[in-house]
């Protein structure tokens, strides 16, 4: 029997059971990923000699009567967790001899709970594409088509999940990092709540690994089920014990229904500054009539909902500003200077663009209050409604298109060319004011590929999306293999 592809409730019960070994689970993963990831190439890092040695060691704790949530349980970690012994480079070809020498604070977290660490998955350079190649590693495929990226920048970890190559996975989402490999892998991922999650370890080498959050980024669980997300979620979650877990403890609330027709959802498939292709909109649809069929309450339209083009003109800036932070002087001083001829009534995300990435500190204190504006409509929005059902991107998994140069990049919608940076807007939604999001399969398009939405949930109740998830995949189907 093949266990590659069973959930993390299987594996347990199995391994509860007696009816298979970690070590079992294990071998069978690493046989996969040498047999499969030669056209994958998800898996970048391995580490199968430890490996190994967790695996007996696992089953040697089961056999002493000890039982943790993942004990045994071969899951992988995206490149850029530190972990003890292995390299952590971010892509970046100057950093593929550094190795940290303690874990990331969630890979101790998954190693606590009893996971065999696998390896660790692809990204592109410096997490910054929704694709995941690099001169170290090279270019991770999608599974559903080789031609195609699995997105990024968790894009190795969602390829490795739809592969079979281990159970869970962990990744990081600034600009839908988690949730756009989920879409175009057909897996499930979330965006928890920013601040739920701890980040330490999680940092481009060669910095410190410090309990300090970068803004807008958080860090997440990927699974090929909803519930193993939850499950998966409540490993991560809590604070950092070296600032906030001093005194704080967690206390996620419940989900506010548990079943499908009481909630309240409102549903949205367009977007005033880029269209929403043909396979998305299809995908939203069928979440939209299984909500409906269900007798949930569901909504495409309300005067509370945050204007969207300003939400995305603010998170825009708000993204590039944090992104070149880390530019050299020169470079930041050449883009105040063509900031510095961008007009006062220009809204595009161009002009967002060029703006943000040359913000003062001032300009950062204004567009955060401006975000508190947004938060505060966000609140009074869930007041109303549990969910909201939005696209993750405007199409499904695009070609590979590794042009240095993103603003010569175009993203094909329906046959018509739009400018690649500007599908970021349906991510940036949630991720702009910090909302959680959970990504889930929702179909199919024409040519066969996964197609993904995203549920947006009220902050700090990670766990109403969550169960909105489960619910969904029970009406409409989740994970199927690739083909």
């Amino acid at each position: 029997m093949e266990w590659s592809f069973r959930s993390v409730e299987e594996l347990v019960a199995a391994l509860r059971a007696g009816e298979v070994s970690s070590v079992e689970l294990t071998e069978e993963a690493i046989a996969r990923i040498e047999r499969d990831d030669k056209a994958i190439n998800a898996v970048c890092v391995r580490d199968f000699d430890r490996a190994r040695v967790a695996a007996r060691e696992a089953d040697e704790a089961r056999g002493r009567g000890e039982d943790r949530p993942l004990l045994g349980i071969p899951v992988t970690v995206k490149e850029s967790y530190n972990v003890a012994g292995l390299p952590t480079t971010w892509g970046i070809p100057e950093q593929r001899d550094f190795v940290p020498q303690e874990d990331a604070v969630q890979v101790a977290r998954l190693r606590a709970a009893g996971a065999v660490v696998l390896g660790k998955t692809n990204v592109p350079i410096m997490l910054g594409d929704l694709q995941s190649f690099n001169d170290i590693y090279g270019t991770t495929n999608n599974p559903w088509d080789l031609e195609r990226t699995p997105g990024g920048s968790s894009g190795g970890s969602a390829a490795a999940l739809a592969s079979g190559f281990g159970a869970l996975s962990i990744g990081s989402d600034i600009g839908g990092s988690l949730r756009t490999p989920a879409h175009f892998c057909g897996v499930y991922a979330h965006k928890p709540t920013f601040g739920l999650v701890a980040t330490r370890g999680h940092i481009p080498p060669p910095t410190p690994a410090l309990p300090s959050d970068r803004e807008l980024a958080v860090v997440g669980p990927m699974a090929r089920t909803a519930r193993d997300l939850a499950l998966l979620l409540d490993v991560m979650a809590g604070p950092d014990p070296l600032t906030l877990g001093v005194a704080y403890d967690l206390a996620l609330p419940a989900a506010r229904h548990e079943r499908l027709g009481d909630f309240r959802v409102l549903v949205l498939e367009e977007h005033p500054l880029i269209p929403t292709g043909s396979a998305v909109r299809a995908a939203v649809n069928r979440v939209a009539d299984a909500l409906v069929a269900e007798g949930a309450h569901v909504e495409r339209h309300s005067p509370l909902l945050p204007d969207l083009a300003e939400a995305a003109t603010l998170y825009t800036e708000l993204l590039l500003a944090n992104l070149a932070a880390a530019f050299p002087a020169e470079r930041y001083e050449l883009l105040r200077t063509f900031a510095a001829g961008v007009q006062p009534d220009d809204r595009s995300l161009d002009a967002a663009r060029v703006r943000g990435a040359a913000f003062s500190y001032r300009d950062w204190i204004d567009a955060s209050n401006r975000r508190e504006l947004h938060r505060h409509a966000w609140r009074q929005l869930f007041a109303e409604f549990d969910v909201v059902v939005t696209p993750i991107t405007p199409t499904p998994a695009f070609p590979h298109d590794h042009d240095p140069n993103f603003v010569e990049r175009r993203i094909d919608i329906d046959g018509v060319a739009y400018p690649f940076g500007d599908q970021l807007v349906w991510a940036g939604l949630a991720t702009m004011p910090g909302l959680p999001a959970t990504a889930i399969p929702a179909g199919r398009s024409p040519e066969g590929l996964p197609v993904g939405v995203q549920l947006i949930g009220p902050m700090f109740e990670d766990r109403t999306p969550l169960r909105l998830a489960e619910l969904l995949e029970q009406r409409i189907g989740g994970f199927e293999a690739p083909e």
